[in-house]
């Protein structure tokens, strides 16, 4: 038999399948050997597309992020600045496995562009407009990828506390009317609100 055709593996098409296999199996268990296995090839033909394991994994993590629709813009920044941290977490949550390939391979550079339409259209002054973006960033993929490593090892994100020994934290836990995606909503909005008042 003949050495496989390169053209049966893309660079999608691998990516997705090193994506499946993460989302099936975790991130642990990737590797070149599997990823060819599901794409009926030999492992060697995949250095046609990646140079190694670790370019693979940079590739979905861009992926998943690439995952991410329009936030949509009504004229409203803020509002469509909310919108857009809810998509982000979302996004990354649909891939609890793969979220912690975000730290090591995050693809800033796909987001440069949004970032310049996002501070084109900010209401606050320029000196303010890192800020935003760095708070609005860090808050939206911590929360994600802290949700995200709970739900990849089927645990709560809180868990139960016991009110005897740690009386304050169960109060504030029990008064809080928030399920996660809303609790989060309520963190970005409240940073937000801080530029909102003051006007920078």
């Amino acid at each position: 038999m003949g050495r496989p055709n390169k053209s049966r593996i893309t660079r999608e098409g691998a990516t997705l399948a090193a994506l499946a296999i993460i989302d099936a199996e975790g991130l642990e268990s990737l590797s070149l050997e599997l990823v060819a296995r599901r794409l009926g090839v030999k492992a060697p033909s995949l250095y046609h597309h990646f140079r190694d394991k670790a370019e693979l994994l940079a590739e979905v993590a861009r992926f998943v992020l690439m995952d991410l629709g329009e936030a949509g813009d009504d004229g409203d920044w803020e509002e469509a600045m909310v919108r857009l941290c809810i998509a982000t977490r979302r996004t990354l949550l649909k891939h609890p496995n793969a979220a912690p390939l975000l730290l090591q391979f995050f693809p800033r550079h796909i987001m440069l562009r949004g970032y310049d339409r996002w501070v084109a259209s900010c209401p606050y002054p320029a000196e303010t407009h890192m800020t935003l973006l760095e708070g609005t960033e860090k808050l939206t993929y911590a929360s994600a990828l802290f949700a995200a490593a709970a739900q990849a090892r089927g645990m709560p994100a809180m868990p139960e506390v016991d009110a005897e020994r740690l009386p304050h934290l169960a109060r504030a836990m029990a008064a809080n009317p928030h399920g996660p995606e809303a609790l989060f909503e309520q963190v970005i909005r409240r940073y937000l609100a801080g530029f909102r008042a003051t006007g920078r």
